[in-house]
């Protein structure tokens, strides 16, 4: 894996690969299938929370009156559901180890 960069499916997919010894096309399609069900579930309005990684948090937001930065017009920002992630203690003290 990389150590710079973007991690990809890929990434994740070979890493299986290496560490638990199944095929390539089964790493990718068990990355493939817990994407899914993370998808799956925040879709479906629940939390996704990874012991040790962190929590993907869906929230609702009400309509609120923004302004137009530029032209300083008043106008309404319509309801919608915004997710978050928060990371775990975990996951912030080897952030903040590495640097």
């Amino acid at each position: 894996m990389r150590s710079m960069g973007t991690l990809t499916r890929a990434d994740l997919a070979e890493t299986i690969n290496r560490k638990m010894g199944f095929s390539r096309a089964e790493s990718l399609d068990m990355v493939e299938a817990i994407l899914g069900k993370m998808c799956d579930a925040l879709a479906d309005g629940e939390n996704v929370k990874i012991s040790g990684f962190g929590s993907f948090i869906l929230r609702d937001k009400n309509e609120r009156v923004g302004r137009n930065p530029k032209t300083g017009i008043e106008v309404p920002i319509t309801p919608r559901r915004v997710m978050t992630f928060r990371a775990s203690q975990l996951l912030k003290e080897r952030i903040t180890a590495g640097t």
